[in-house]
């Protein structure tokens, strides 16, 4: 067996200037890798960095949302109770006392100022809190107001019942005070009725009057110049001293009242309403329980008439007494 020797290439190291080259390029590739990774680290931290933030604000706001909802219901529920006392008691508060009507622009004011914070959209967690702390206000003002009108409503009531008791006790007195005014127009009308004078002892008579002055009693009609008329007023115990009118009413045959203005005639109201004339009015000065007499004479500017002359008394508005006087037709004679 033959061997042959064959130049072959022996195996020599590379310099040292080939083989740095590739051992630094490694080291930048492994840099580049480990910035990439760190950018992309970093890019990942910080977009998870801001989602948190996002979402810490989005609880902020979330809170903010939910506390301002939960704040106008209570501002909401508040008013509705105010308004529904308002409401109820309309009635009394047309009238309001003073504490009432402050109490009345408080509220307002107040409210006015919880509703602009809770308008704010971007209302901060300090303006919150002092909408909470006026809503709490509030509250109790509605509360002091209620107690305010719940009082005004006991007095309210205190007074009707007192005015109540003071009307039946009014009413109490005048129906007791009518009783009364009843009794005493009572007596007073018997009273009254008991003092009307009564008239007796009628004497009617013709007198026919002599040229020397003399007078004679006739009954003959045509020589008749005047009526001579005289009554008793009787006595009467109950009847006051004092002044009396008596009116004196003669009727003509024909039926008409003899009246004569001149003479002093005129009218009077009887007790049943009606307007009556009277021929002549005598003021007598009365005396208690006295018999007095009394006489007129009735003389007119015409002859007398043949007939009845009637002849009625008056006093008091009752008719207290009557005669007749018949004159005739004077005889050939006579």
């Amino acid at each position: 067996m033959s061997y042959e020797n064959f130049p072959g290439k022996e195996l020599h190291p590379e310099p040292a200037s080939m083989q740095q080259p590739g051992k630094w390029r490694n080291y930048l590739t492994a840099g580049l890798i480990i910035a990439l990774l760190g950018t992309w680290a970093y890019i990942i931290w910080d977009k998870s960095k801001a989602r948190e933030i996002i979402q810490k604000k989005d609880i902020v706001i979330g809170t903010t949302s939910a506390q301002r909802d939960q704040l106008q219901k209570e501002l909401e529920d508040a008013t509705m109770r105010y308004d529904m006392i308002k409401t109820s008691n309309a009635n009394m508060l047309h009238s309001k006392d003073s504490t009432i009507a402050r109490r009345d622009r408080e509220i307002a004011e107040k409210k006015e100022r919880i509703q602009l914070l809770l308008s704010k959209v971007d209302a901060t967690q300090e303006e919150l809190a002092q909408a909470k702390g006026l809503i709490t206000s509030l509250n109790a003002d509605i509360n002091g107001y209620k107690n305010r009108v719940e009082k005004l409503e006991a007095e309210k009531v205190a007074l009707t019942k007192e005015k109540n008791i003071v009307i039946q006790e009014r009413n109490k007195v005048l129906k007791d005070l009518d009783s009364a005014n009843n009794v005493i127009a009572q007596k007073e009308n018997v009273i009254d009725v008991a003092s009307t004078l009564s008239a007796s002892n009628f004497s009617i008579q013709g007198i026919n009057e002599k040229s020397n002055g003399k007078e004679k009693e006739t009954n003959v009609a045509k020589r008749v110049d005047k009526l001579r008329i005289s009554f008793d007023l009787d006595e009467n115990r109950v009847a006051q001293s004092g002044i009396k009118d008596i009116y004196v009413c003669i009727t003509a045959p024909d039926g008409k009242e003899l009246t004569e203005e001149k003479l002093g005639s005129g009218q009077f109201n009887t007790r049943d309403g009606e307007i009556k004339n009277y021929t002549q009015k005598i003021d007598v000065n009365y005396i208690q329980g006295k018999r007095q007499t009394l006489s007129i004479d009735w003389k007119q500017n015409t002859n007398f008439s043949i007939g009845d002359y009637k002849i009625e008394v008056y006093n008091n508005g009752f008719k207290i007494g009557e005669g007749v006087r018949s004159l005739k037709k004077g005889g050939l004679f006579s």
